[in-house]
Formats: structure tokens, sequence, C-alpha cells
């Protein structure tokens, strides 16, 4: 009987093993456990360096570490080097946090969104879904193939690059730019 127990449990514990790994995704060299919050994974990214600085800047650790859910589109370092010179290092000045704290936000959907929704939307609305920021503005999510990009309320373009990191607060998609609201 003891036996009969243990092999059940192993049985269990392979089964379980392979969900647990799958969704743990690596990004920017570390691992995202979906066990942890947004700001917890984001922290040890090193791709997400500049966002983790602004996220400080902008005084929205406490809000993204919240329950959520959120959706957060997350821009990589190199996003953020796309922008003219100097403009991260002016956003990040206390005097421009207001503006900062609105181009974060526009990063964020409430609620949970997978690719899969994402998808869903853009499908029920003929290739087009209107997503609903924090920051009140929103972004048009449209498909190429199987890949998801964004449009932002100034034209410019953004591709998910890592979709669905699973987190316990939401879901992070990054994204390979800084996404501009009006």
């Amino acid at each position: 009987m003891k036996k009969l127990i243990i092999a059940a449990l192993a049985l269990v514990a392979t089964a379980i093993a392979p969900n647990t790994f799958a969704q743990t995704k690596m990004v920017g060299g570390a691992p995202m456990y979906p066990t942890k919050d947004i700001v917890d994974n984001a922290v040890n990214s090193k791709d997400h360096t500049t966002l983790v600085a602004a996220v400080k800047a902008a005084g929205l650790v406490e809000t993204l570490k919240s329950a959520g859910p959120f959706t957060v589109f997350a821009p990589t370092n190199e996003a953020f080097n796309k922008l003219p010179k100097g403009t991260v290092e002016t956003l990040l000045k206390p005097e421009n946090k207001e503006t900062l704290t609105k181009i974060l936000t526009y990063h964020v959907v409430a609620g949970k969104l997978s690719a899969m929704d994402i998808a869903k939307q853009i499908k029920a609305g003929n290739g087009v879904a209107e997503l609903k920021t924090v920051s009140g503005g929103t972004l048009k999510a449209m498909a190429k193939g199987k890949r998801i990009y964004l449009v932002d309320e100034k034209g410019g373009k953004s591709w998910v690059t890592i979709p669905d990191v699973n987190q316990s607060n939401g879901v992070i998609h990054v994204v390979n730019a800084v996404l501009m609201p009006n």
C-alpha cells in the first residue's frame, strides 16, 4: 500500500511539473515565475532595467504589485533606446513624473488578456481590437500571421516579441517599441 501511494504521488508530481515549468518563461536572461507579481519578476530581467527605473520614478511600484489583474505591454531597453536621444533621461526627472506616468499607464490594460484573448478580440473586431488602457487611451491590436502588433495613438507600431509571460497579478507581453499616447 505504501509503495502504491508513493507511486501515485510520483505520477501526480510528474504530471504537474511540466505544466509549472511551461508557464515559467525566460525574459532578459531570467525566469519569470507565474507565482511572482509583475514588479518582482521585471526587476530580474536584464532587458527591462529602463522600464523598472521608469516604474520606480513614476511611483507605480505599489500599483503593479497589487492584486490587479493587469495586462502589461513591457518595452525592452532596446525599445526605450529607439526614442530620441535624451528622452528617457528627461522623462525620469521628477518634474516630468506626470508625463512619465501617462506613458507607462498607456502600456497597461485592466484585466488579464492572454495573446489568445487578444487574438479573439482582433477576430471579433474584423481585424482590429481596441484596448482601453489604464491611462484612458486606446491601443489598437492587430495580427500579421501569428504575430500581434499594437498601434498607438500617434501611429507608432510595436510587435509583441514574447507573449503570455504569466504573473500572479496578470500577464506581461514583451514589446519592441515604446507606445505613445496623445
